[in-house]
């Protein structure tokens, strides 16, 4: 089955995430896929610029919790799109929940729609936004993420672009899109490749100092009896034992 669609249009390559099945849940196969996918538009001298975006009314739902990615390759595929030479920007007209938001986070450029919703939910599982606060925190103003760190609430396209989640909230998600690949099929590869290299070698900085420690504490939360308990009452579709 291909988890990744692919297509392109004048150096821009857009890359599909397409299992709708789970809501484009970030299961293993699917985070090796767009990691392969990934790799073959850095080595591609043709794609200026990558667009990420979804099949279905969710562009991420997180992460599969019956086919879960090794955490380490989850934090490959963040890294590899914040170091990509080439900018990645997110098309988004749909729902983004716990993980995908840090594979959101991780792109250069977003756009939401306006029905778009987002919400950081692992602590409602016993969980922690753990190795998505790698890309997450350096981007997100820093008392939206106490709250919704915190409260799990789920938050519009407005307030996301408010709080610098995503780059803007629009009516028409391609028609925002226009002025922003156009933008970047005019600049020059080396041009491009410089300038993110300048904006995201503070989050390249945090993921060599901080990724080791944060996937063993999201595996360690992960085997938790609370963690157990939160992802075996989200499968039967019922409240926690903690719910008060």
């Amino acid at each position: 089955m291909t988890l990744i669609a692919r297509t392109g249009e004048r150096g821009v390559a857009t890359l599909t995430l397409d299992s709708p099945a789970n809501r484009n849940a970030l299961s293993a196969g699917l985070v090796g896929a767009l990691r392969e996918a990934l790799a073959a538009c850095a080595a591609d001298d043709t794609v200026r610029a990558v667009v990420l975006t979804h099949t279905g009314t969710t562009f991420c739902a997180g992460a599969d919790l019956t086919a879960p990615p090794d955490p380490e390759a989850f934090v490959g595929l963040m890294r590899e799109i914040v170091a990509l030479p080439k900018p990645v920007v997110a098309r988004v007209d749909g729902h983004v929940r716990a993980g995908g938001l840090g594979l959101l986070a991780a792109c250069d450029i977003a756009v939401a729609g306006r029905a778009s919703s987002f919400a950081l939910t692992e602590s409602r599982l016993g969980l922690a936004p753990a190795v998505i606060s790698l890309t997450l925190l350096p981007r997100l103003d820093r008392t939206a993420a106490h709250r919704y760190y915190l409260t799990g609430e789920r938050f519009d396209a407005a307030e996301a672009a408010r709080i610098s989640l995503v780059t803007e909230a629009a009516e028409d998600v391609d028609q925002a899109l226009v002025p922003i690949l156009d933008g970047l099929r005019r600049a020059s590869p080396q041009g491009l490749a410089a300038s993110k290299e300048l904006v995201t070698a503070t989050v390249l900085r945090s993921f060599d100092q901080y990724a080791e420690d944060l996937i063993a504490r999201s595996a360690a939360l992960f085997a938790s009896d609370e963690a157990r308990e939160g992802m075996t009452a989200f499968l039967e579709r019922r409240d926690p034992a903690w719910v008060r």
